[in-house]
């Protein structure tokens, strides 16, 4: 518990720094392989940025199943950073943390329409492919 007040006390340093460039709320829905686990990964965060650079810090929820046939859940927080080629990707580094685990990856996105991405992350451990969107 400890671990999701220091993210979230994170998030919010980040966004009392940020706030000049706030540019919105980010939903994302993924298929992803975390935690040594196959599920859904269904976040949401905000998005600080200027001149092409992204900082997103976020809280989500992995649903997976377990050996008892019924779903189990685990939270995530993470952080993003980004940087966007216009209409063409939008490229980053990023830190998932769940539990005690702390797990560095790539990301890349990759626009479908205004306000829609489709999201890849990848790193040790961890993968998920999915969609953004930004608001």
């Amino acid at each position: 518990m400890i671990r999701y007040a220091m993210i979230a006390a994170a998030a919010l340093a980040l966004g009392c720094a940020a706030s000049a460039a706030a540019k919105g709320i980010v939903l994302e829905a993924n298929g992803a392989r975390a935690d040594g686990e196959w599920g859904g990964e269904f976040g949401a965060g905000y998005d600080f940025g200027a001149a092409g650079f992204h900082v997103t810090p976020a809280i989500g929820v992995l649903v997976h199943g377990s050996d008892e046939d019924d779903d189990t859940t685990a939270l995530y927080g993470r952080v993003e950073g980004t940087y966007a080629i216009p209409a063409f990707a939008e490229l980053g580094v990023g830190a998932r943390f769940s539990g005690d685990r702390t797990q560095a990856y790539g990301t890349v996105a990759m626009p479908l329409a205004p306000m829609i991405a489709l999201k890849g992350n990848a790193g040790k451990g961890y993968a998920a492919l999915g969609l953004r969107a930004r608001f």
